[in-house]
């Protein structure tokens, strides 16, 4: 029931094993076959104790054989969708069901699967592809078929707002699709290091399917805690952001690098905003990969337009990246998942994962909206055993109204050397 993937070209191709229930399923054919035989074998090799019919003794033998028959293969269907049932449940989702109505036929091309051409693989036991497919997709049909519904070598339908409505719902990874995505030209990008803080033109952004149309509106907007006048390059806080404190729970970016040990090279950012954190680590030569999706404006595109990567990626999805390979981490406000506990604990072990031993995970900013999860996220961070090297409480007066304020948390904290 496992999957293994495998690079070909510029693609990923998903391998499924041999399942648990598809060797069960074999078994009970393979014991009815044998069940079917011994009944032919009783039923013409018995002597029937009136000789004068034989004809209609062989016909009612042939009758009772073909009950038993039917019998038998009633009971292996219903045991095989049995053993369906019982590893969906296992699994916890149902699979894709490609019989349904409407269903958009590029899809079904897509997710077509494909037997090896040399049969099962000795090494790792699969027998087949599977296109590599979010399960939550089969909760989203309808949207999906829409998704997959163009022109095959025609230009794509302009709808990444549809494309990360699936994306939230946890229709993650998309399927791939035959068309060609719109394209704006970019005119004006500056080279880098100047674009890191060189303000970037309205024109080479795609405005479809957002409210604001230029980065005057977006700029006027809150768009979260971690963003509020973040595409202002020129004026405002941004080009102060981790250089310049407004509070205790500001850490310097040049503080927090002296913490390290072993050096920062390589770091991941978690809804970096519109990816000042990774212009500061550029300017000492530190990459830093950015994961946020476009929460109401182009963030992908002007990070991008900066010089800087961007990763389209919702934090409900596997981080794509291999164990132990990030110097530092940094998450804000971003880190806050909502839903159960289990789900941001699930993110941590995913965020542990990915940073080095030794590594910083530099939590900024952190909004904790009561005392309970204020308790709840020092109890899940203690039980990863990190070395305390900075830890601040403290409170920002609330936009909401006067003499209101919000807690925030703020830490540097180092990974320990497991064994």
């Amino acid at each position: 029931m496992g999957s293994v993937s495998l690079k070909i070209g510029d693609g990923t191709a998903r391998f499924r094993g041999a399942s648990l229930c598809s060797s069960a399923v074999n078994v009970l054919m393979l014991f009815s076959v044998i069940t079917t035989n011994l009944f032919a074998l009783y039923a013409f090799t018995s002597s029937p104790k009136n000789q004068a019919h034989p004809t209609e003794h062989t016909q009612k033998n042939i009758s009772f054989i073909s009950e038993q028959v039917s019998l038998i293969i009633r009971e292996i269907e219903s045991s095989q969708k049995k053993l369906s049932q019982m590893e969906k449940e296992i699994l916890g989702y149902e699979s894709v069901d490609l019989s349904r109505p409407n269903t958009a036929s590029e899809l079904k091309l897509f997710l077509q699967r494909h037997q090896l051409p040399l049969g099962k693989d000795s090494k790792t036991g699969i027998t087949e592809m599977v296109a590599s497919v979010g399960h939550s997709c089969e909760k989203s049909m309808d949207l999906l078929s829409q998704y997959m519904t163009y022109k095959v070598s025609g230009a794509c339908p302009d709808d990444w707002s549809l494309a990360q409505r699936l994306i939230l719902r946890g229709c993650e990874p998309l399927p791939r699709r035959r068309c060609f995505a719109k394209t704006v030209p970019k005119v004006g990008l500056h080279p880098f290091p100047i674009s890191l803080w060189k303000p970037v033109s309205d024109k080479i952004m795609s405005w479809s399917g957002l409210g604001c149309k230029n980065f005057d509106c977006l700029n006027s907007k809150k768009l979260g805690k971690d963003c509020v006048g973040c595409f202002d390059l020129a004026n405002g806080y941004e080009n102060q952001r981790f250089i310049k404190a407004r509070g205790k729970n500001d850490f310097l970016i040049d503080d927090v690098l002296a913490l390290g040990s072993g050096g920062t090279r390589i770091g991941f950012d978690i809804g970096g905003g519109s990816g000042t954190f990774a212009a500061r680590m550029a300017e000492r030569n530190v990459t830093v990969v950015t994961a946020t999706l476009n929460a109401d404006a182009p963030i992908n595109e002007f990070i991008a337009a900066r010089g800087l990567f961007p990763l389209y990626l919702s934090l409900d999805h596997r981080f794509p990246f291999y164990d132990n390979v990030f110097d530092i981490v940094h998450a804000a406000s971003g880190l806050d998942v909502g839903g159960r506990p289990e789900k941001l604990e699930f993110l941590m072990f995913d965020m542990d994962r990915v940073l080095r031993a030794g590594g910083l995970f530099w939590l900024d900013n952190f909004y904790c909206a009561t005392e309970d999860k204020k308790k709840a996220l020092t109890r899940l961070i203690e039980r990863f055993g990190y070395k305390k090297l900075k830890w601040v409480v403290g409170e920002k007066a609330d936009a909401a109204g006067p003499g209101k304020s919000e807690v925030y948390v703020s830490a540097v904290l180092q990974k320990p050397v497991r064994v």
